[in-house]
Protein backbone atom coordinates (compact mmCIF):
# COMPACT_ATOMS: atom_id res chain seq x y z
CA UNK A 1 0.00 0.00 0.00
CA UNK A 2 2.86 2.46 0.67
CA UNK A 3 4.19 1.51 -2.57
CA UNK A 4 1.45 2.48 -4.26
CA UNK A 5 0.71 5.82 -2.69
CA UNK A 6 4.32 6.44 -3.21
CA UNK A 7 4.19 6.23 -7.09
CA UNK A 8 4.53 8.78 -9.39
CA UNK A 9 1.55 11.06 -10.47
CA UNK A 10 2.35 13.89 -12.40
CA UNK A 11 0.31 17.20 -10.85
CA UNK A 12 -1.96 19.35 -13.55
CA UNK A 13 0.68 23.09 -13.62
CA UNK A 14 -1.17 24.39 -16.49
CA UNK A 15 -2.58 26.97 -14.77
CA UNK A 16 -4.37 28.37 -18.58
CA UNK A 17 -5.94 25.38 -19.04
CA UNK A 18 -7.04 24.82 -14.83
CA UNK A 19 -8.60 28.25 -15.60
CA UNK A 20 -11.04 26.88 -18.46
CA UNK A 21 -11.44 23.89 -16.53
CA UNK A 22 -12.89 26.01 -13.79
CA UNK A 23 -15.41 27.77 -15.52
CA UNK A 24 -16.55 25.02 -17.34
CA UNK A 25 -17.11 22.93 -14.42
CA UNK A 26 -18.56 25.78 -12.39
CA UNK A 27 -21.32 26.15 -15.19
CA UNK A 28 -21.85 22.68 -15.76
CA UNK A 29 -22.60 22.69 -12.00
CA UNK A 30 -25.24 25.50 -12.09
CA UNK A 31 -27.09 23.67 -14.76
CA UNK A 32 -26.72 20.18 -12.65
CA UNK A 33 -28.75 22.37 -9.78
CA UNK A 34 -30.80 23.76 -12.11
CA UNK A 35 -31.80 20.60 -14.44
CA UNK A 36 -31.63 17.92 -11.45
CA UNK A 37 -32.71 20.29 -8.89
CA UNK A 38 -31.22 18.26 -5.56
CA UNK A 39 -32.52 21.20 -4.02
CA UNK A 40 -35.44 22.93 -4.56
CA UNK A 41 -34.27 26.06 -5.24
CA UNK A 42 -37.86 27.40 -7.27
CA UNK A 43 -39.22 27.17 -3.73
CA UNK A 44 -37.41 30.77 -3.11
CA UNK A 45 -38.25 32.68 -6.16
CA UNK A 46 -36.93 36.04 -4.82
CA UNK A 47 -33.47 34.41 -3.81
CA UNK A 48 -33.22 32.45 -7.30
CA UNK A 49 -31.01 34.83 -8.89
CA UNK A 50 -28.92 34.85 -5.48
CA UNK A 51 -28.86 31.07 -5.37
CA UNK A 52 -27.44 30.75 -8.79
CA UNK A 53 -25.18 33.24 -8.34
CA UNK A 54 -24.16 31.57 -5.38
CA UNK A 55 -23.12 28.04 -6.31
CA UNK A 56 -21.71 29.39 -9.34
CA UNK A 57 -19.21 32.03 -7.35
CA UNK A 58 -18.62 29.22 -4.82
CA UNK A 59 -17.44 26.71 -6.99
CA UNK A 60 -15.63 28.70 -9.12
CA UNK A 61 -13.98 30.84 -6.07
CA UNK A 62 -12.86 27.55 -4.48
CA UNK A 63 -11.69 26.25 -7.03
CA UNK A 64 -9.62 29.12 -8.17
CA UNK A 65 -7.63 29.26 -4.96
CA UNK A 66 -7.22 26.28 -4.81
CA UNK A 67 -6.02 25.49 -8.88
CA UNK A 68 -4.55 28.71 -9.77
CA UNK A 69 -3.58 30.90 -6.71
CA UNK A 70 -1.93 28.38 -4.23
CA UNK A 71 0.35 26.59 -6.97
CA UNK A 72 1.10 30.19 -7.90
CA UNK A 73 2.03 31.15 -4.85
CA UNK A 74 3.85 27.75 -3.74
CA UNK A 75 4.93 26.47 -6.85
CA UNK A 76 7.44 24.07 -5.21
CA UNK A 77 4.95 22.25 -2.89
CA UNK A 78 2.96 21.68 -6.58
CA UNK A 79 5.93 20.28 -8.48
CA UNK A 80 4.85 17.83 -10.97
CA UNK A 81 7.90 15.88 -10.20
CA UNK A 82 7.38 15.71 -6.37
CA UNK A 83 3.61 14.92 -6.51
CA UNK A 84 2.33 10.78 -6.39
CA UNK A 85 -0.91 8.96 -5.93
CA UNK A 86 -1.29 9.52 -2.24
CA UNK A 87 -0.53 13.12 -2.11
CA UNK A 88 -3.55 13.28 -5.03
CA UNK A 89 -5.76 11.49 -3.08
CA UNK A 90 -5.32 14.12 0.17
CA UNK A 91 -5.29 16.77 -2.68
CA UNK A 92 -9.19 15.28 -3.99
CA UNK A 93 -10.50 15.02 -0.58
CA UNK A 94 -9.08 18.74 0.05
CA UNK A 95 -10.94 19.77 -2.52
CA UNK A 96 -13.86 17.78 -1.89
CA UNK A 97 -14.02 19.56 1.90
CA UNK A 98 -13.11 22.96 0.58
CA UNK A 99 -16.21 22.86 -1.71
CA UNK A 100 -18.24 20.72 0.52
CA UNK A 101 -17.58 23.66 2.87
CA UNK A 102 -18.52 26.74 0.59
CA UNK A 103 -21.97 24.96 -0.52
CA UNK A 104 -23.18 24.78 3.24
CA UNK A 105 -22.33 27.90 3.61
CA UNK A 106 -24.40 29.36 0.63
CA UNK A 107 -26.85 27.03 1.32
CA UNK A 108 -27.85 27.79 5.18
CA UNK A 109 -27.18 31.63 4.55
CA UNK A 110 -29.38 32.56 1.60
CA UNK A 111 -32.05 29.59 2.74
CA UNK A 112 -31.64 31.11 6.32
CA UNK A 113 -31.43 27.13 7.92
CA UNK A 114 -30.02 27.31 11.42
CA UNK A 115 -30.37 22.95 11.64
CA UNK A 116 -29.50 20.80 8.75
CA UNK A 117 -30.67 17.28 7.97
CA UNK A 118 -29.38 14.48 6.88
CA UNK A 119 -30.94 14.69 3.43
CA UNK A 120 -29.26 18.29 3.48
CA UNK A 121 -26.13 17.31 4.17
CA UNK A 122 -26.25 14.87 1.58
CA UNK A 123 -27.78 17.12 -1.30
CA UNK A 124 -25.06 19.63 -0.27
CA UNK A 125 -22.54 16.69 -0.81
CA UNK A 126 -23.62 15.50 -4.00
CA UNK A 127 -23.52 18.89 -5.39
CA UNK A 128 -19.66 19.09 -3.92
CA UNK A 129 -18.70 15.82 -5.21
CA UNK A 130 -20.00 16.69 -8.72
CA UNK A 131 -17.00 19.29 -9.71
CA UNK A 132 -14.26 17.22 -7.60
CA UNK A 133 -15.48 13.86 -9.73
CA UNK A 134 -15.26 15.60 -13.01
CA UNK A 135 -11.65 16.97 -11.95
CA UNK A 136 -10.52 13.30 -11.72
CA UNK A 137 -11.83 12.75 -15.04
CA UNK A 138 -10.41 15.32 -16.81
CA UNK A 139 -6.96 14.33 -15.39
CA UNK A 140 -7.38 10.99 -16.02
CA UNK A 141 -8.17 12.04 -19.71
CA UNK A 142 -5.13 14.33 -20.08
CA UNK A 143 -2.64 11.67 -18.26
CA UNK A 144 -3.95 9.41 -21.23
CA UNK A 145 -3.58 11.98 -23.50
CA UNK A 146 -0.14 12.79 -22.75
CA UNK A 147 0.96 9.40 -22.49
CA UNK A 148 -0.68 8.34 -25.81
CA UNK A 149 1.17 11.62 -27.30
CA UNK A 150 4.50 10.71 -25.86
CA UNK A 151 4.48 6.83 -26.85
CA UNK A 152 3.28 7.53 -30.28
CA UNK A 153 6.84 9.92 -30.10
CA UNK A 154 8.88 7.36 -28.96
CA UNK A 155 7.61 4.94 -31.12
CA UNK A 156 8.31 7.36 -34.34
CA UNK A 157 11.83 7.80 -32.95
CA UNK A 158 12.73 4.28 -32.38
CA UNK A 159 11.19 3.47 -35.84
CA UNK A 160 13.76 6.76 -37.24
CA UNK A 161 16.89 5.12 -35.37
CA UNK A 162 15.90 1.60 -36.87
CA UNK A 163 15.54 3.32 -40.28
CA UNK A 164 19.09 5.48 -39.59
CA UNK A 165 21.10 2.20 -37.93
CA UNK A 166 20.18 0.33 -41.45
CA UNK A 167 20.63 3.11 -43.68
CA UNK A 168 23.84 2.12 -45.88
CA UNK A 169 26.42 4.50 -45.70
CA UNK A 170 28.46 4.99 -48.61
CA UNK A 171 32.32 6.56 -48.47
CA UNK A 172 33.45 7.47 -51.12
CA UNK A 173 37.51 7.15 -52.25
CA UNK A 174 39.47 9.33 -54.51
CA UNK A 175 40.00 6.00 -55.75
CA UNK A 176 37.07 3.98 -56.71
CA UNK A 177 38.34 0.27 -55.89
CA UNK A 178 38.75 1.46 -52.06
CA UNK A 179 35.29 2.79 -51.48
CA UNK A 180 33.26 0.69 -48.94
CA UNK A 181 29.43 0.38 -47.87
CA UNK A 182 28.41 -0.41 -44.56
CA UNK A 183 25.30 -0.24 -42.55
CA UNK A 184 25.54 2.59 -39.85
CA UNK A 185 25.11 0.22 -36.91
CA UNK A 186 27.91 -1.67 -38.39
CA UNK A 187 30.15 1.41 -38.69
CA UNK A 188 32.76 1.75 -35.32
CA UNK A 189 35.56 4.43 -35.86
CA UNK A 190 36.24 6.34 -38.51
CA UNK A 191 40.37 7.69 -37.99
CA UNK A 192 42.15 9.85 -39.88
CA UNK A 193 45.57 8.78 -41.45
CA UNK A 194 47.24 11.46 -43.68
CA UNK A 195 45.67 11.11 -46.66
CA UNK A 196 43.62 8.03 -45.99
CA UNK A 197 40.84 7.49 -43.34
CA UNK A 198 41.12 4.06 -41.39
CA UNK A 199 36.96 2.68 -41.52
CA UNK A 200 36.23 0.26 -38.58
CA UNK A 201 33.04 -1.85 -39.17
CA UNK A 202 31.80 -4.98 -37.75
CA UNK A 203 31.35 -7.99 -40.23
CA UNK A 204 30.17 -11.45 -39.34
CA UNK A 205 30.69 -10.60 -35.45
CA UNK A 206 34.37 -9.26 -36.25
CA UNK A 207 35.98 -5.98 -36.26
CA UNK A 208 37.01 -5.20 -40.17
CA UNK A 209 39.68 -2.36 -40.71
CA UNK A 210 39.76 -0.65 -44.41
CA UNK A 211 41.87 2.33 -45.85
CA UNK A 212 39.68 5.22 -48.04
CA UNK A 213 41.44 7.73 -49.87
CA UNK A 214 39.12 10.52 -48.51
CA UNK A 215 39.29 12.70 -45.60
CA UNK A 216 37.66 13.22 -42.27
CA UNK A 217 36.46 15.84 -43.47
CA UNK A 218 34.00 14.57 -46.55
CA UNK A 219 33.32 11.72 -43.87
CA UNK A 220 32.00 13.72 -41.54
CA UNK A 221 29.87 15.13 -44.16
CA UNK A 222 28.55 12.22 -45.23
CA UNK A 223 27.32 11.41 -41.35
CA UNK A 224 25.97 14.61 -40.80
CA UNK A 225 22.19 13.05 -40.50
CA UNK A 226 23.23 10.23 -37.99
CA UNK A 227 23.04 11.68 -34.43
CA UNK A 228 24.81 8.54 -33.11
CA UNK A 229 27.75 9.34 -34.97
CA UNK A 230 29.86 12.24 -33.15
CA UNK A 231 33.10 13.83 -33.85
CA UNK A 232 35.01 13.80 -30.71
CA UNK A 233 38.32 14.61 -32.01
CA UNK A 234 40.35 16.63 -35.22
CA UNK A 235 40.60 13.21 -36.23
CA UNK A 236 38.45 10.77 -35.30
CA UNK A 237 34.60 9.96 -35.58
CA UNK A 238 32.65 7.33 -33.16
CA UNK A 239 29.25 5.55 -33.76
CA UNK A 240 28.31 6.51 -29.65
CA UNK A 241 26.07 3.06 -29.38
CA UNK A 242 29.20 0.89 -29.46
CA UNK A 243 31.29 2.75 -26.83
CA UNK A 244 32.11 -0.35 -24.64
CA UNK A 245 33.89 2.16 -22.19
CA UNK A 246 34.66 5.50 -20.81
CA UNK A 247 38.31 6.25 -18.91
CA UNK A 248 38.97 9.77 -16.93
CA UNK A 249 42.34 10.75 -16.47
CA UNK A 250 44.10 14.72 -16.22
CA UNK A 251 44.09 15.11 -19.72
CA UNK A 252 40.43 14.27 -20.48
CA UNK A 253 38.09 10.99 -22.07
CA UNK A 254 39.28 8.16 -23.49
CA UNK A 255 37.01 5.64 -25.47
CA UNK A 256 37.31 2.48 -25.76
CA UNK A 257 35.28 -0.44 -28.44
CA UNK A 258 35.48 -4.10 -28.40
CA UNK A 259 38.11 -5.66 -30.97
CA UNK A 260 39.59 -2.10 -31.43
CA UNK A 261 42.73 -2.14 -29.98
CA UNK A 262 43.79 1.43 -29.10
CA UNK A 263 41.77 4.38 -27.42
CA UNK A 264 40.03 7.04 -28.79
CA UNK A 265 40.69 10.53 -27.46
CA UNK A 266 37.94 12.93 -26.63
CA UNK A 267 39.34 16.52 -27.44
CA UNK A 268 38.60 19.23 -24.97
CA UNK A 269 36.35 20.90 -27.41
CA UNK A 270 34.17 18.06 -27.61
CA UNK A 271 34.08 16.79 -23.80
CA UNK A 272 30.64 19.03 -23.35
CA UNK A 273 28.47 18.06 -26.58
CA UNK A 274 29.92 14.72 -25.60
CA UNK A 275 28.91 14.18 -22.14
CA UNK A 276 24.99 15.42 -23.80
CA UNK A 277 25.11 13.32 -26.28
CA UNK A 278 25.96 10.24 -23.33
Amino acid sequence: MHNFLKKPYPFNEDLKHNAKVIFFISVGVLAFILVFQPIEIYSQPRRLVFLIAGFFLSTFVTLAINLLVLPSLFPKLFRSENWNVGKEILWDVWLLLNVSFADFLIYTRLFEIMNLHFSDIGKILLIACLPVAVLIVINQERLLRNHLKTALQMNERLMKAKHLKDTLIHLESEYKSDSITVTADALLVIRSADNYIEVYYRSNGNVKKQMVRSSLKKAEETLRNFDFMFKCHRSYIVNINHIKEVRGDSQGYSLFFDQIDFPVPVSQNYIEEFKKLL
